[in-house]
């Protein structure tokens, strides 16, 4: 299943995620933790992919297909506190035919509080075994890469 972007240019503008800085994102001096940050960008690329039409049932239960975090990279550049307003974007580096690579960055009122790099492997969702992204969904996210900044 494709949809078609919602807006003109959507493709080719960033995608980016808002979310808040709750209390059980916060350790007792009211500092985001730094795991917490995991889970803002994983909600990041979960809503980058159903912007594109493939929620993560669609994919499993349609395509037999799951995303996992392989590895990553993060970058801790300032810290996020209780109440802030963060933006989180993702932008595609590379699709390959069983893997991605995607950066990603956390800002709160223009000030970068993290970036990082996630390499993502594509799995069948019933044996977690490697397999190809459908050729569909691999060419509309080839379309959607963004050469290394």
């Amino acid at each position: 299943m494709t949809l078609q972007p919602p807006v003109p240019g959507f493709q080719s503008r960033p995608f980016s995620w808002p979310t808040r800085v709750y209390w059980e994102d916060t350790d007792a001096g009211g500092v985001v933790y730094h795991a917490q940050y995991l889970a803002f960008l994983e909600r990041a690329r979960t809503e980058w992919l159903r912007a594109r039409g493939y929620g993560q049932a669609l994919l499993r239960d349609d395509h037999g297909l799951v995303f996992a975090v392989r590895a990553m990279r993060i970058d801790f550049r300032a810290p996020a506190r209780l109440d802030d307003a963060l933006d989180v974007s993702v932008a595609l580096r590379q699709c390959r035919r069983a893997s991605l690579v995607i950066a990603q960055d956390i800002h709160c009122d223009g000030r970068l509080l993290l970036d990082a790099e996630v390499k993502v492997a594509a799995l069948d969702a019933g044996s977690f075994r490697p397999r190809g992204i459908p050729e569909t969904l691999y060419e509309e996210l080839k379309s959607l890469e963004q050469g290394a900044q």
